[in-house]
């Protein structure tokens, strides 16, 4: 046991550099010792407090009820400057949780002074209430570095508290907000929670044809091998329609069920498509798909943010929702063979293409009868696979 997780087994409040600012922490589930930081900090009694957490998977385990989109959020997010605001069913941490026990406030970070610490904590920043942050232990008030019962004292630290940002309403809507501005800004939240970029419906088709070369013939070959009699259509990544309005032109009495993790870009969807949208989900390719029986699913420009592995997931469900005999089509950034053939700028750790003999040997692995390539130009790739009939 570290003398950090000692101070806190005993009720004490230890004052310690987080990863933006000096804060105050004790056991989240001792009055006594939340009462006497409090005090400290001269804070309300009925305020709430966030939970902090040194390793992302202590966290997610603490607060099983957490859904998997929001899971997948803060895989995204943490560790880092973020407290994050979720849904807390279970009521974990009451007394960290002010009036309001269903809503939990979350730390993850990373801060090399406490590496390996395994308790969580309720922390604080460790300035009297409306006072500004400490970035530096000297900047503390003498009485609060006296009334600590552990001082850590972690040299000059940036000085921004955490972004807040409420994702209590992620799950079902998709939909955040951000409460307090700061040491992570809205620009780079729109990235880890709506994709690269926060797009606007009304420029995102004119700007994706400018900044990605071949998107118009990869859109129009991605139609071409819908195939013939499509009734029923599941768009996987719908965004604003791009592919929806090319395939409804090909199969104009098909219904179409669109997903996609972004509920601005499917309400610029539905206006677009009116009653040939038949449903919207928001959601991650990597959640559950629509039940149905679909004659064709279709994905283009969506499939290569997944790893490997949950591309391959994603095979075998796709599989699971087609007809006998039905088809899926997908229209993506690939590995191409040729270095010199990779022409579409990517951002680590979003952009996860794979080559194109693994998503064949993938599509063939999850059940498809027959799998071809009925396309390709340098970086991009249109692959066909088509389920037994």
């Amino acid at each position: 046991m570290t003398a950090f997780e000692d101070v806190i087994a005993r009720g004490g409040v230890v004052l310690f550099p987080s990863d933006t600012v000096y804060g105050l922490a004790c056991d989240p589930e001792n009055a006594a010792a939340i009462e006497r930081l409090y005090a400290l900090k001269g804070r309300p009694a009925d305020k709430a407090s966030a939970v902090m957490f040194f390793d992302l998977e202590a966290a997610l385990r603490a607060v099983p009820e957490l859904g998997p989109r929001t899971q997948t959020a803060l895989r995204r997010l943490m560790p880092g400057a973020i407290t994050a605001l979720v849904r807390n069913p279970g009521r974990r941490f009451p007394l960290a949780c002010g009036d309001d026990p269903e809503t939990l406030g979350l730390r993850v970070v990373l801060v090399p002074a406490l590496a390996g610490v395994g308790v969580p904590v309720l922390q604080s920043s460790a300035n009297p209430s409306g006072w500004s942050d400490a970035h530096s232990l000297s900047e503390v008030a003498p009485a609060m570095r006296a009334g600590a019962d552990l001082v850590i004292d972690g040299g000059e630290l940036p000085g921004v508290p955490s972004t807040v940002v409420d994702l209590r309403d992620y799950d079902d809507a998709g939909t955040w907000s951000v409460l307090r501005r700061g040491a992570v800004d809205e620009d780079d939240l729109a990235v880890a929670l709506e994709g690269r970029y926060r797009f606007h419906p009304s420029s995102y088709g004119a700007m994706v044809t400018d900044t990605l070369p071949g998107y118009a013939e990869l859109q129009e070959q991605v139609a071409a091998a819908s195939g013939h009699d499509i009734r029923s259509i599941l768009d996987l990544g719908m965004g604003t329609g791009e592919t929806t309005v090319r395939l409804l032109d090909r199969h104009r009495a098909s219904r179409v069920v669109g997903v996609d993790e972004s509920p601005t870009m499917l309400r610029a969807a539905a206006e677009r498509l009116g009653s040939r949208l038949e449903e919207s989900h928001v959601a991650l390719l990597q959640e559950p798909l629509p039940d149905g029986e679909f004659d064709l699913v279709v994905s283009a420009l969506a499939v290569h943010h997944l790893d490997g592995p949950e591309k391959a997931d994603l095979f075998r469900r796709v599989h699971g929702v087609l007809r006998p005999g039905g088809r899926f089509v997908l229209g993506d950034l690939v590995v191409p063979e040729r270095s010199d053939d990779a022409v579409v700028e990517q951002t680590p750790g979003y952009d996860k293409p794979s080559t194109v003999a693994e998503q064949v040997r993938w599509l063939e692995e999850a059940g498809f009868a027959r799998v071809s390539v009925t396309w390709s130009a340098k970086d991009l790739a249109v692959i066909l696979a088509e389920a037994s009939g």
